[in-house]
């Protein structure tokens, strides 16, 4: 049996009451949890969300190394966004940029000592922030429906992507 929810409207027909409640509520806090816990970073760590999310994709692979175009999609960023950040990190060294030896076109971005350093320094205080403000204003219920919502919009993303 599927959790799927059945089509509700048809394209073009407005939010009802409730619908609209739930997008404007999710966009909002979204939006000052985000940037509450990126103010919060950037106070303890020096480092921007952006910088962290590259930072924690590179140190979750062996080596520290993904392909620029992997690191992208993981990201969901476009190419010109990733290329411009990678340049800012690159000049205060918590990355490098390698050729990629299989194809002349693509590069190789690489965690440096001093990105490990940066990153391993953060994540204790930003997991606690994250631990602070969103996960301790949940009950273990409403933790279980976070996680179900987002698979189920997640998966509902990835259908309409293929």
């Amino acid at each position: 049996m599927s959790t799927m929810s059945p089509l509700r409207s048809r394209p073009g027909d407005w939010l009802d009451d409730r619908e609209q409640a739930a997008w404007r509520g999710f966009i909002t806090m979204h939006a000052r949890l985000v940037g509450h816990l990126n103010r919060e970073l950037r106070n303890d760590s020096g480092l921007s969300g952006s910088d962290y999310a590259v930072l924690v994709e590179l140190s979750e692979t062996d080596g520290g190394r993904l392909r620029a175009f992997e690191l992208g999609d993981r990201l969901g960023w476009d190419k010109s966004r990733l290329s411009r950040h990678l340049t800012r990190m690159e000049q205060r060294r918590l990355v490098a940029r390698e050729d990629c030896p299989t194809d002349a076109r693509g590069s190789v971005v690489v965690l440096t000592r001093q990105g490990r350093r940066a990153i391993e320094g953060a994540a204790p205080d930003h997991v606690d922030k994250v631990r602070r403000w969103f996960i301790d204003a949940l009950t273990d219920g409403q933790l279980d429906a976070v996680v179900a919502i987002s698979d189920a919009v997640l998966a509902h993303l990835e259908r309409g992507i293929d």
